[in-house]
């Protein structure tokens, strides 16, 4: 099948990709010179794990293309993917400015039927407005489908080549039909292809980000609990994880959730909320406790240091919002960084991919190391806010010969507390006792 992606970022270059993996011809258009040509010449511009292999194999094999010209990429396909940003505006509400325009520019060039694909997230009633924005150039037949994506940064390669659901929202027959065999191959071991209405399905997407934002709150406010009343989260997660009716998934606590979907998503369904009158209390809550989150080490740092912190170097693991990717929006480390800097301390940091997008952010206000433990030296502590493998299982015989004192404030939980304990090291984590070698 031929097939259009209208945007080539995260989300539309994976979509294309895989699709291509499939056997489909896929062009992907995106108005961006310089990204296109970087493209076609087989440099691929996100980092995702196992994705790069995929990219260069369908490209050599000519089934993926690349070009700033939305008539080219768009006239022999059956079906065009809208992966197009959908930024919060000021008042919180997802920005529909790309895939409106991009719709009416859609109408102004279609001749014959196409299923028309919204890929990106995009607050209920937008495939509603997509349909009205392109009906204003063109009158002949065509559908507006919401086909939600639910990848995991990090594991978005095998989530879309064996997804655990595929959402597919129309009220059309002809392109429930077309949907469901270009994904026939992504689901024959038995998942569920789950067809509703377009409104259902937009919604589903903001309600699974939502629900696990909440999640992961709820489990940070537990950890706070846990310090208070001397209870170790880690046991409190191992009980009630085991309970079917919560699982296990998204119960580690944290320094908070960021990256592109969950703040964004959390807050636009917030704000669609209000906009017929309800007031969603449980979700203006699980905003709130994560923004604190994101600085829950601050207190347990400026205590150990009586309150003083100009002066003093601290190294920092971890810049990405999560492993296995370079996205850094709404990343933890960088509203840390902010504090120490603006309390007068100096900061080193590494991270295995995301460190040019921070430089590209920050600058030379910090210093950037080559390797976890060159980031130590001279350092009076080391943080811990991403949790990569590597950091897992490190030479603490080196972090002991870098680092000015043997004091680490891990804000993912990596260590065991009584190993780390045994080596001596002042530790405090989230949600379990500190080991204290405060002299």
């Amino acid at each position: 099948m031929k097939i259009a992606v209208v945007g080539t970022g995260y989300v539309g270059l994976v979509t294309g990709t895989c699709f291509a993996e499939t056997g489909n011809e896929v062009i992907c258009v995106d108005i961006d010179k310089r990204k296109v040509d970087m493209l076609t010449n087989g440099e691929i511009t996100i980092y995702e794990p196992g994705l790069e292999n995929l990219f260069l194999r369908n490209q050599k094999e000519g089934r993926l293309s690349f070009t700033t010209d939305l008539a080219e990429g768009i006239k022999d396909a059956k079906i065009v993917f809208l992966a197009l940003p959908t930024p919060p505006g000021e008042d919180g509400s997802a920005d529909l400015k790309y895939v409106l325009g991009v719709a009416e520019d859609l109408g102004k060039l279609l001749t014959d039927y196409k299923v028309l694909v919204d890929k990106s997230t995009v607050p209920v009633g937008t495939a509603e407005k997509v349909r009205a924005a392109v009906a204003k150039n063109y009158s002949g037949e065509f559908d507006v489908v919401s086909n939600p994506e639910f990848l995991r940064e990090g594991v978005a390669v095998e989530d879309f080549m064996k997804p655990d659901r595929v959402v597919i929202g129309t009220s059309s027959d002809r392109g429930r039909k077309l949907m469901g065999e270009l994904y026939a191959p992504f689901v024959r071991s038995g998942n569920p292809v789950i067809y509703m209405d377009e409104r259902s399905a937009e919604l589903t997407k903001y309600a699974a980000n939502s629900f696990l934002a909440t999640k992961i709150s709820f489990m940070n406010e537990v950890a706070q609990l846990c310090e208070r009343l001397g209870a170790d989260v880690d046991m409190v997660r191992l009980g009630i994880g085991s309970d079917d009716r919560i699982g296990k998934r998204f119960l580690f606590p944290g320094i908070g959730y960021g990256g592109s979907c969950f703040p964004k998503d959390v807050q636009a369904l917030v704000r669609s909320s209000s906009e017929v009158d309800y007031d969603f209390q449980i979700l203006n809550a699980v905003m709130d406790v994560n923004e604190k989150q994101k600085l829950h080490l601050m207190p347990k740092i400026r205590n150990y240091f009586n309150g003083e912190l100009s002066g003093k170097h601290f190294a920092i693991w971890g810049l990405a919002f999560k492993p296995n990717t370079d996205d850094i929006r709404e990343a933890p480390a960088l509203y840390m960084i902010d504090e120490l800097l603006a309390e007068g301390a100096t900061v080193t940091v590494f991270d295995p991919e995301a460190m040019k997008n921070v430089k590209q952010v920050i600058g030379e206000k910090i210093n950037y190391a080559d390797n976890q433990y060159d980031a130590l030296k001279g350092a009076d502590a080391l943080i811990i806010a991403t949790e990569w493998n590597e950091f897992r299982s490190p030479d603490f015989l080196k972090i002991v010969t870098h680092l000015k004192n043997k004091i680490i404030f891990d804000g993912r939980n990596l260590f065991d507390v009584s190993a780390i304990a045994e080596l001596g090291f002042h530790y405090e984590s989230i949600g379990r006792k500190p080991v204290s070698q405060k002299k």
